[in-house]
């Protein structure tokens, strides 16, 4: 990997794991304040592993970004693939906004389920380009299937 390799890998690291951060900015308030007051499901993780579980998924979508960005020079299906991949990301810190920015579970459910079909489109846009970087984003959609039931749970047993 050459310098220029190396800072795109860094680069696209720190992209991912800022989205974390943009969103955790709307979760900080609401997760000492509304959040304990919902009644959750017994499936429900500790706030520690959910972020630590963010932290790790985050580096591996950094590791998949990069993987298709290095593509970009000579395929125009990885620069598509870069612009669903943006706008997953996007979508994925409106979810934070959503359900614990505007503390409403429904426009969560709202949210994470056009953040599921972005991921399902964006693992299928990866897969002809570089197929470790689709693979890369299963536990992201594994994930975000989980998160999915919770907030609908969560909705059902607060609305």
């Amino acid at each position: 990997m050459d310098k220029k390799e190396f800072f795109r890998f860094i680069l696209s690291i720190i992209i991912c794991q800022l989205a974390g951060i943009i969103g955790s900015i709307f979760t900080a308030s609401s997760v000492t304040s509304w959040y304990p007051t919902l009644v959750k499901p017994s499936f429900t993780p500790s706030g520690f592993y959910i972020g630590l579980i963010w932290i790790v998924l985050f580096f591996l979508m950094g590791i998949s970004l990069f993987l298709i960005w290095r593509e970009t020079p000579s395929s125009i299906e990885a620069r598509i693939a870069l612009n669903f991949f943006a706008t997953q990301l996007i979508v994925n810190v409106l979810w934070s906004m959503a359900f614990f920015g505007m503390r409403s579970p429904i426009r969560g459910v709202f949210v994470i389920a056009f953040l599921w079909i972005l991921i399902l489109i964006n693992i299928i846009k990866f897969w002809p380009v570089n197929r470790t970087a689709a693979i890369l984003l299963i536990p992201y959609i594994v994930w975000v299937s989980i998160a999915a039931y919770l907030n609908y749970s969560i909705w059902r047993l607060n609305s």
